[in-house]
């Protein structure tokens, strides 16, 4: 059974001992750092110059300091930028600053578990990951609860790095939800999983491919986009609620007899070997080496496919039908578009992933 820790876990005086440097200002970025900031944190935030976060983080009222600046104030550093981001930001700003003494702190395991980033042995190196978009991190944090979150030492320099951790997550509000003990291996592994097989790449398959099956069977792409995407959301918060069995207790009969003979019609035997595959491809590095490679190139084929599937019929329908909903509180993307809508709008592209899921 996994180990779980929560609020008696953790001295918060421990983190508010330290000052905290916070790399990003994106989704979980200012969630950390405001959420730190009430629990009695002295926090910095690390922004280039140009970054076009300087402004928010400046209304939020926060002092910013370049990067390198901020690395050798920061006794915790704290890193919410993109992976991608990551190991450029660690090279030419944060290893120089770096003693012993320092802690090293991420919010998923990336480029520590695939070694793109290589701390010294004197530096704590710890993970604290909280399982939600930032948005809510914040939201909930400040309604006076908190999210769950995972924790993972690599490296314990001072022999402390696990209660310093548990403080950090104490002072974003992990603790008050509990936060599960594991390793920036298995983290990493999982979310990467998680994310491709289902949250993102497989949901998205899905949809699209059920949609399609109806439009081409001639019937009206906006009831396709009701019956594949709009309704998924009621299906999933009763998931969220209750798990599977909630879910097939509040729909109705027939819909849970669909379920049961529609399900392995779809995940079939081939399904499952090509989870495998996909699981094998994160775990010996491939999937990691394809995707920094990619960067290294430009990005074309990823911008190539995204360009594309921001044109999908579903796309243009889903716009607008939403656009008649206003209860949904919608928001549209342009084909061009790179930055995120405002906050709370579009949490995927949050600072830890920009972390996932």
């Amino acid at each position: 059974m996994a180990t779980i820790y929560y609020e008696n876990s953790a001295d918060l005086a421990l983190i508010r001992g330290k000052k905290v440097a916070v790399f990003g200002y994106g989704s979980q970025g200012h969630a950390h750092a405001l959420n730190l900031r009430d629990s009695g944190v002295q926090v910095r935030i690390a922004l280039e110059l140009q970054s076009r976060s300087r402004s928010k983080a400046h209304e939020a009222g926060f002092e910013i300091l370049v990067p390198k600046d901020a690395a050798a104030w920061g006794d915790v550093l704290v890193v919410l930028v993109p992976d991608t981001v990551q190991p450029k930001l660690y090279q030419e700003a944060i290893a120089p600053a770096l003693s012993a003494g320092k802690t090293l702190l991420f919010a998923h395991g990336f480029n520590i578990h695939f070694k793109t980033i290589a701390p010294p042995a004197n530096v704590d190196v710890i993970m604290i990951a909280p399982k939600s978009p930032g948005h809510r991190v914040r939201e909930i944090f400040a309604e006076g609860g908190g999210t769950p979150g995972l924790l993972a030492v690599h490296q314990d320099a001072s022999g402390k790095a696990k209660s310093l951790a548990l403080s950090y997550a104490q002072g974003i509000g992990c603790t008050r939800a509990g936060v599960i003990e594991t390793t920036f291996a298995e983290e990493t592994e999982t979310d990467l999983f998680g994310e491709q097989a289902v949250l993102c790449g497989g949901v998205s398959a899905l949809i699209k491919a059920g949609f399609e099956t109806l439009v081409e069977a001639g019937y009206q792409p906006e009831i396709a986009y009701f019956e594949c995407m709009h309704e998924l959301k009621l299906i999933v918060d009763l998931m969220y609620r209750g798990g599977l069995n909630f879910m097939r207790y509040s729909v109705s009969d027939t819909a849970e007899y669909g379920d049961y003979t529609g399900g392995p019609k779809v995940v079939t035997k081939e399904t499952y070997a090509a989870l495998r595959q996909m699981l094998a491809d994160v775990r010996s590095g491939d999937f990691a080496r394809q995707w920094i490679a990619e960067n290294e190139n430009g990005r074309p084929w990823f911008n190539q496919v995204r360009s594309r599937e921001r044109e999908h019929l579903i796309e243009q329908v889903g716009a607008k039908l939403r656009s008649m909903m206003p209860f949904v509180n919608p928001v549209s993307i342009r084909p061009d578009q790179t930055e995120a809508p405002p906050q709370g709008a579009a949490e995927a592209k949050d600072e830890k992933k920009a972390v996932a899921v």
